[in-house]
């Protein structure tokens, strides 16, 4: 089966025959491959099945479950909202970008900070 062909002395018909041969063998030797390995798969499945019975959703042991983080209080506050704040988390919010892009610090925000008017008398988280 193993024919050399030479390329180069062939002429178009007879290159898109050789073309539409190949195209034939191969789609049946790849629906034969499908075929055994759709057999392999369903042999896997049913061994792991006699072997794992009680386990009902694979997917539930291959992930751990998701650690918990604690609650993360904010350490930021707008004064023009005192409803936003921040925790200094992520991405900065859009009201602090503003500020610091018009000359104001960080630290003019901070929660507890005592400079700040609106903050007097209130602790600081603690850390």
């Amino acid at each position: 089966m193993s024919r050399k062909f030479n390329l180069d002395a062939m002429s178009v018909d007879e290159m898109w025959q050789l073309h539409e041969e190949i195209g034939r063998v191969l789609s049946v030797r790849l629906t034969s491959e499908k075929r055994e390995l759709e057999k392999r798969l369903a042999q896997l499945r049913r061994e792991t099945e006699i072997r794992q019975p009680e386990q009902t959703e694979p997917s539930s042991a291959t992930h751990a479950p998701r650690r918990k983080y604690p609650r993360v209080l904010p350490k930021y506050r707008n004064p023009k909202e005192p409803s936003e704040t921040w925790s200094g988390r992520g991405k900065q919010p859009r009201w602090l970008a503003a500020a610091l892009n018009a000359g104001h610090t960080i630290e003019e925000f901070l929660i507890g900070d005592a400079s700040s008017k609106d903050n007097i008398g209130r602790a600081r988280p603690s850390q």
